[in-house]
Order: structure tokens, then sequence, then C-alpha cells
């Protein structure tokens, strides 16, 4: 049997903005084992990364027992308030609806640990229109992910990668997979046309178009 082909999101910065929660969540981290806060301009290019690479950037620590701790005290606060600090971007709601109506297979490929997706879903209402939902964990990177929903075929090779960073695109296209850049998250135009993605978003109502595509 072939696997169906599926429009494969991101999660923040994509469907919603988790910049509040997750700036708060590692200042608490941080302030807890003595280091500064950061700015909340800061913030935005810490989502989408691993927080295990973010916090080594931050503090410039690269214990791996360390930095697990780090991540450890995060999660205690991110468990508890941080997932609900989280604004859904206007318009993706809409989108999401109008594709799951159209028959679309749409799932969720985020770096977040995939409990912590399954909440923000919830918490949106939106959770009825993924097929399939894979979270990430430290140490396993979003192109690992990919490469796994493809040995297990639950995506094919014809599915398309959506997300607002570029780390979204280079993992599509190291396992083959078309990509499409958002503009409305956390990565610049910039960033995302170096990255190479098959298209580029302004709006979320164009995700509608990308149902013709699958």
């Amino acid at each position: 049997m072939t696997s169906p082909a599926s429009l494969v999101f991101d999660l923040d910065g994509t469907i919603s903005d988790p910049a509040v929660g997750i700036g708060r969540s590692i200042n608490y981290a941080l302030q807890f084992y003595s280091y500064p806060a950061i700015s909340e301009d800061q913030v935005s290019q810490f989502i989408g990364p691993q927080l295990d690479t973010t916090f080594g950037s931050i503090t410039g620590n690269s214990s791996p027992t360390h930095i697990a701790a780090l991540v450890s005290k995060y999660r205690e606060r991110y468990a508890d308030v941080g997932y609900s600090e989280n604004i859904l971007y206007s318009g993706v709601p809409e989108a999401l609806e109008a594709l799951a109506s159209a028959g679309v297979a749409i799932g969720l490929c985020t770096s977040k640990r995939v409990d912590f997706a399954e909440s923000i879903l919830r918490l949106f209402g939106l959770r009825h229109h993924f097929r399939f939902l894979s979270g990430g964990e430290i140490g396993v990177h979003k192109k690992q992910q990919l490469a796994s929903l493809l040995s297990d075929r639950t995506i094919s090779l014809t599915s398309i990668m959506i997300g607002d960073r570029a780390v979204d695109i280079e993992a599509a296209k190291v396992n083959g997979l078309g990509s499409v850049g958002v503009l409305w998250g956390h990565g610049s135009v910039e960033e995302l046309t170096a990255a190479g993605p098959n298209a580029l978003l302004e709006f979320p109502h164009q995700l509608v178009e990308l149902g013709n595509a699958v």
C-alpha cells in the first residue's frame, strides 16, 4: 500500500505563538540556576531550536548533566502554565478546518515533547484535525522525526513540511520532502529564503491552497 500524502505542520511559530510561555519558562530555569534572565527581545531566536541547544547557547555550558537539569526545570513550569501562555494565529483554525473538511491528511511534527503538543492543540480545540503527532525529545532532531514518519509509512515522499524556521525547511529537504515557509512566525524572510523552501506564505489563509498540492 502507498501511504497518503500529508501536510505536516510545525507547531511553535506556525500554528500558535508560544513566546510568552517559552520566555517565562526559560527564565524560570535560568534564574533557578543563578543565570541572568533573557529579555523579551531575545526570546524569538530560541523558538524552534531544541531546548538543549537553546540552554547551551544561552549559558555557554556544555555539560550534558547541567543542560538536562535546565531543561527539566524549564519543563516544570512549562507543564504547569507555560504551555497555555500561547496565542493562536488568526486565520489558522479556519485554514485547518478547510483542509480537514476537504479530506487532506494533516499531521504535526514539532521539536516540542508530544504531551505538550497534545495539550496545546486541545487547548485551542484543534486536536481533532490532526491524524498524527510527532513530538521531539533531547537528542532527537526534526530531520530524524521526519525520517521516522517516512520509515513507518505515516507519510510519503509527496508530503509537505510547513514551518516558520530554517530547521523545518532543512529537515524536509534532507528527507526529500517538499517544504513551505510561513512568514507570520519567528523566522525572518531572510532566514527562510536562504533555507530554500518550495514556497513562502505571507498569510494563514494561503495554507488552504496547499491542499491541492498533496
